[in-house]
């Protein structure tokens, strides 16, 4: 008597774009899987190819990364050019930092450093707009690690501002969506930041190594739980048996 195979439905993917051999997806990663999302990780300065649609994906992240949003290098023109395909597709749509940036380059905002210089890295103050508010419940402080901030392009509303790059977090039709900070690091992916990152902090208004550890302890429990409501709210749950409270422990 042949034994019946128990077949079970392919997990929706997310397309995860990332920029270095050894980055991580991070909580972002822990949190979509723990929600029954398998993770298509691509990375285009190595190589990797961006699909010609998302007809196979349950949407897109695109992650930060060393570079600038305005280099010439030409993975960064491509995957610039290629967000007209979760935008042209209305596919769910996150860009971290970078990934936020090269939307606001795509959608013809400008991204550029402050006149003088400073730069936010370490913790800094977040404030909702109201139409931010509508949404979410907001973390008072954020993680930053960024020397170029992005304008509020035409036809995107603003969720969040800070005191030194003013424009933090945007929302462009239902589904694209960019934040300048940085939600998504574990506390491993931190205290590497902190030693590979060291020589940014004698930039103007940077923080010196020991805040961003201390900030951590302070302030990165309400973070987290922020990122597994914007998570929800941007991606939905691929199992309706994993609640946002479940995703919260990664």
């Amino acid at each position: 008597m042949k034994s019946r195979r128990t077949e079970f439905p392919a997990r929706p993917k997310i397309l995860t774009v990332l920029h270095q051999e050894l980055s991580s997806p991070g909580r972002v990663g822990q949190i979509l899987v723990a929600s029954g999302f398998d993770l298509d990780i691509r990375r285009p300065p190595l190589g990797d190819s961006l699909p010609e649609t998302l007809e196979n994906h349950a949407g897109a992240v695109v992650f930060g990364g060393p570079m600038s949003a305005n280099d010439p290098d030409e993975f960064v023109k491509r995957e610039t050019d290629w967000l007209a395909v979760p935008l042209g597709e209305n596919k769910p749509f996150l860009g971290i930092c970078l990934g936020a940036q090269m939307l606001v380059n795509h959608l013809g905002g400008k991204v550029g450093g402050r006149e003088d210089g400073k730069v936010e890295i370490g913790w800094y103050p977040l404030r909702p707009t109201d139409a931010g508010r509508e949404i979410f419940d907001w973390p008072d402080m954020v993680y930053h690690f960024h020397r170029e901030g992005f304008s509020l392009p035409s036809g995107a509303t603003l969720l969040a501002s800070g005191e030194h790059y003013e424009n933090q977090a945007i929302r462009y039709g239902d589904n694209a969506w960019g934040v300048q900070f940085h939600a998504e690091l574990t506390r491993a992916m931190m205290h590497r930041w902190v030693v590979r990152g060291a020589q940014r902090f004698e930039l103007p208004g940077a923080q010196v190594g020991r805040d961003h550890l201390e900030g951590r302890m302070l302030w990165d429990v309400r973070l987290r739980a922020w990122l597994g409501e914007f998570l929800e709210r941007i991606f939905g749950a691929a199992d309706p048996r994993q609640a946002v409270t479940r995703a919260r422990k990664a």
